[in-house]
């Protein structure tokens, strides 16, 4: 149990850190964050939480200010003033000396609330809509506060309560360098780690009876529809549900269904042999009862007699119980072939050891267990409080299928990262409830594409399902699309994975963290980053009556972005409201953003390093991305290709592979599609004066085949005679909406026609606005004819 409830860090800060005082002690950690302890005892606490698990960081450059109990300190981000006494409003204020933009002192006084951004919650079940979330650690006003007085310890790999009488206060303070505040909450909490690459495909989720040959006829469709599916999740009916009613409910099982699956470890090897990873649900709370397979083996581990039968409680406080409960039921399932687990935890937070959250237990142990088989370690489970983020995946749970469930998830997801949570997992396509609205699912899926983890998931019921082909042909198309399209951007996910454990950078950022002094940053809350190359502003709302289209409120920051399905360009700094049809939503990458995707846009990948990528490049500004990509070890061997575009000469060069080259193919064939423009291209090549390409018009711009090449090797492509797409692309795109309008056939001649005949966007627009036309159908033509102005 020792090892399982390991912590990474050391929880024992440098004393040259430390400020001490009778009954008080500040721990300057980094230069934006402090630890502030009150003890009734004067006896102060160096074991480690399970927030805080690393006080060993390097000592920052500060100044002190003693007299009696009474201490000042500052460093270059903050100042401390504090009386000795009790914390108080009046005698324990801290000032963020580094609030960038603010007109005002920024302070934090004890006892208020801080003006904190949020964070995330511990689960959306029975959600309709909205919950209220937690503490974050950046903040408005530069000040963010982590109570960590309630949260228990870990002390000799056991779980531990806290002294009486403390309190112990984590104050962030780096103004609005909000990712700086997220830095120091890794650095104190430990780092993300690594998911496997798989995980970031997509997964299949549905709480259903299946059986063995059921399930993998569902597979063989998916096969056959060409959408691809990485992770297989079992729910509950995988094993024994139907028990003698003397036992109590079949809630909880570790017993396979021999029913429904007659031989579970040749199923579990099918799965793997299609490329799956496989997770089964389990809810631990009813502990092992007679039924179990396993329950005399835990019975004698327990000192229970088991002709008994007696119930043995779950109890992850006990040590005796813990080892039995992996080593009997989780460690002889997953030699048959599981690959990890969904810990269904839905019973409280209470353990029979006061202050002890069952959760936090089961989240440690099981994603520490898990690398006992020399796997990068995952678990899938609820959020359990500040810290969570070293045991991924987060399990959100289920919501209600409506669009307010809808609305608040892009918000939800990204606030999360206030407090370093970034791969929460979602009910894609809601879990129950509501009614059947198949656009509801099908912008649901397209937010799944572009959220960390992509699980399409629904509740026990004949009618709720998920399937793709079940689906009208235009929901079904779009759908289909969009999953492979997951697959696709694997390589650019994997990417942004490495680089969330190497930086602490999460998947998905709110607009207000690149752009903190934005007003409008703060007015978009369902919009966010996606990595470092995109901006997503999620549909989430249904389709407006007249215009036939969706429609999403974004804020673009300064620059040209370029939509990644259209290839329409925006000028950014400004406020704009974006329409789509059912099959796109706004996806808008940044001037000079390198998009690596996995194979082409009409076949369907897998999660493997593929052997064809396809490089989308938004011209417009100098660019460069890094595609890391690994042997998926727990000790990564690394490869790295470094791709740059240069914007002055038209130069894109990938370069040769560098590090562990022998985890990527030999050889790749390589594709460029410049987004939003048309465009003529040469690819270089030693000795000669290179190959002109040929130009294969696309939807969303100019497609280029650059064909194979050696990954030693590497390539350099010049782009030039680089066109963005004219005003006769534009009045193509007026027609095509006014085409879906429902609004007088002759008024959209007349709008037409005027569009056609304008001199350019500006009279366009003017002349639009004098039709006096429904004002959404007016808003979605004015945002083509002024996109780039």
């Amino acid at each position: 149990m020792a090892d399982r409830l390991s912590l990474p860090g050391n929880p024992l800060a440098h004393p040259d850190a430390v400020v001490t005082g009778d009954r008080w002690r500040v721990s300057v950690l980094t230069p934006g964050l402090l630890r502030l302890e009150w003890s009734e005892s004067g006896d102060f606490e160096d074991r480690a939480s399970t927030f805080a698990v690393n006080r060993a960081l390097p000592v920052p450059d500060v100044q002190v200010h003693r007299q009696g109990e009474r201490v000042e300190l500052s460093t270059g981000c903050l100042h401390l003033a504090y009386d000795g006494e009790p914390f108080s409003p009046s005698g324990l204020v801290v000032t963020a000396t580094s609030a960038m933009g603010e007109a005002h002192t920024s302070e934090w006084r004890h006892g208020q609330p801080a003006d904190g951004l949020g964070g995330t919650a511990r689960t959306l079940d029975d959600v309709d809509g909205a919950v209220p979330l937690g503490p974050g650690v950046v903040s408005r006003n530069g000040i963010a506060v982590i109570d960590d007085s309630d949260s228990f310890l870990i002390e000799d790999g056991r779980p531990a309560v806290r002294r009486p009488g403390t309190q112990d206060l984590y104050v962030f303070a780096r103004g609005h360098d909000y990712r700086a505040a997220v830095a120091d909450l890794y650095a104190v909490s430990g780092a993300v780690p690594m998911l496997p690459r798989w995980a970031l495909g997509n997964w299949w989720s549905r709480y259903h009876p299946y059986s063995a040959d059921e399930y993998l006829e569902l597979l063989d469709t998916f096969d056959a529809e060409e959408v691809p599916v990485s992770v297989a999740v079992l729910d509950m009916d995988w094993h024994q549900v139907d028990i003698d009613p003397r036992y109590g409910t079949g809630w909880t099982g570790y017993s396979w269904n021999r029913e429904l699956f007659p031989e579970p470890e040749s199923f579990l090897a099918e799965l793997h042999r299609r490329g799956l990873a496989v997770t089964l649900n389990v809810h631990p709370a009813d502990g092992v009862r007679a039924f179990e397979d396993a329950y005399p083996q835990v019975a004698e581990d327990m000192g229970i007699d088991p002709a008994s039968e007696r119930a043995i409680a779950f109890d992850p406080t006990d040590t005796r119980f813990m080892d039995s409960y992996f080593q009997r039921l989780h460690h002889p399932l997953e030699d048959e072939g599981v690959d990890f687990w969904w810990l269904d935890w839905q019973q409280g937070s209470f353990s029979r050891t006061p202050g002890v959250d069952p959760l936090w237990l089961l989240n440690i142990e099981h994603f520490n267990d898990s690398a006992r088989r020399g796997q990068l370690p995952i678990t899938f489970s609820r959020y359990a409080g500040p810290g969570s983020h070293r045991y991924p995946v987060g399990f959100s749970g289920d919501t209600h299928i409506t669009w307010d469930s809808l609305a608040f998830q892009p918000y939800f997801t990204a606030s999360a990262s206030n407090i370093g949570y970034g791969w929460w997992s979602h009910d894609i396509g809601g879990h129950w409830y509501g009614s059947r609205d198949d656009d509801l699912t099908v912008r649901w899926v397209q937010l799944g594409v572009f959220s960390p983890i992509m699980r399409l998931h629904s509740t026990l019921h004949p009618f709720i399902r998920k399937e793709p082909w079940t689906f009208p042909a235009q929901a079904r198309a779009t759908i289909d699309a969009f999953l492979r399209l997951r697959h696709r951007l694997v390589p650019y996910l994997h990417t942004m994975n490495a680089r969330a454990a190497r930086d602490g950078a999460p998947l998905v950022e709110p607009m207000y963290w690149g752009d903190p002094s934005a007003v409008e940053a703060y007015a978009v809350p369902t919009q966010f980053r996606f990595g470092t190359e995109l901006v997503v502003a999620p549909i989430t709302s249904p389709q407006q009556e007249v215009l036939g289209l969706g429609s999403a409120q974004a804020w673009l920051p300064d620059g040209t972005w370029t939509d990644l399905f259209t290839g329409t360009r925006y000028r950014g700094g400004r406020q704009v409201r974006l329409h789509r049809p059912l099959e796109t939503l706004p996806v808008l990458v940044r001037a000079g953003g390198l998009l690596p995707l996995a194979g082409s846009e009409d076949a369907s990948v897998d999660t493997a390093l593929p052997e064809h990528v396809e490089l989308v490049l938004a011209v417009g500004a100098d660019g460069r991305f890094d595609l890391v990509e690994d042997d998926g070890s727990t000790e990564a061997r690394t490869a790295v290709t470094q791709i740059t575009w240069d914007e002055a000469t038209g130069t894109l060069v990938v370069g040769r592979t560098t590090g562990a080259v022998e985890v990527v193919p030999s050889a790749r064939t390589w594709t460029l599609l410049v987004l939003g423009a048309e465009a003529s291209a040469t690819r270089s090549a030693p000795g000669s004066e290179g190959t002109t390409l040929t130009p294969e018009p696309a939807t969303a711009g100019t497609r280029f085949v650059l064909g194979g090449v050696a990954t030693v090797d590497g390539l350099t492509v010049t782009v030039g005679d680089i066109r963005s797409f004219g005003w006769t692309r534009t009045v193509g795109q007026v027609r095509q909406v006014l085409d879906r309008a429902r609004i007088d056939y002759n008024l959209k001649r007349t709008a037409y026609d005027l569009v056609e005949s304008a001199d350019g966007p500006t009279d366009a627009a003017a002349r639009l606005r004098g039709l006096e036309l429904d004002r959404e159908v007016e808003a979605a033509l004015l945002e083509l004819v002024l996109a780039e102005y």
